[in-house]
């Protein structure tokens, strides 16, 4: 039995995804002026399960929060959770523990990032 292509597009999956991350892109990496050191609470919109608490000082904490805020978060979550610094920083790891449409949509969006992810290839 033959299948007959539909006359409709079929969505590309990374494509949607991509496009729903880039909706909530803050307009400039600068609009990150969250915290650089303390704990950070994060909402239940946000986190519904799991750990809540994370601590901005500690690496692999920190890590965590951005991994969190950055799938998750809407863009007032963005702008009130992660600092641009710390984002920069820790890009060119992060960018290797979110979805490729999450990492996508943000550097495309901002050249900052692909240039520390280009940085470290070097």
């Amino acid at each position: 039995m033959a299948v007959s292509p539909s006359r409709f597009p079929v969505p590309n999956a990374f494509e949607l995804l991509r496009e729903q991350y880039a909706k909530r892109l803050p307009s400039h990496l600068e609009d990150l002026t969250g915290p650089m050191c303390g704990t950070v609470d994060l909402p239940l919109h946000v986190v519904w399960s799991g750990r809540t608490s994370y601590d901005v000082e500690q690496p692999r904490s920190r890590m965590g929060l951005y991994r969190t805020v950055l799938a998750e978060g809407q863009r007032q979550d963005l702008i009130d959770f992660l600092n641009r610094d710390l984002l920069i920083r820790q890009w060119p790891v992060l960018r290797t523990l979110i979805s490729r449409p999450l990492r996508d949509a943000w550097e495309a969006a901002f050249g900052e990032l692909a240039s520390a992810r280009s940085a470290t290839a070097a």
